[in-house]
């Protein structure tokens, strides 16, 4: 194998760097996003929260715009991202049901 030109190898380490800085901020998330199912479950209020998601899809995507991110990949990253967190938060609420 070939050595990697310097900036190539930068560019990697660059990438690398947001990686790590993106599933740091996915793992904070997640622990808030935990203590909201918590909540939830508690209050007895659904996994779900439609009108909240369609604002948070809105702003997010004002948000991939202005950074220069295609707002549609924005929205499919978040509906994603979404899907896990009230799958969480079923289970949430199903082990507290019992």
């Amino acid at each position: 194998m070939s050595e990697v030109p310097p900036e190539l190898a930068r560019l990697r380490h660059s990438i690398d760097n947001v990686d790590t800085a993106l599933v740091a901020l996915m793992a904070e998330r997640f622990k808030a996003t935990q203590q909201v199912g918590v909540l939830k479950a508690r209050l007895e209020l659904p996994a779900s929260d439609p009108a909240r998601e369609a604002e948070q899809v809105a702003r997010l995507r004002t948000l991939a715009e202005s950074c220069g991110l295609d707002p549609v990949f924005a929205e499919k990253f978040f509906a994603f991202i979404v899907a896990e967190v009230i799958q969480h938060h079923e289970a949430i609420a199903a082990s507290s049901a019992d």
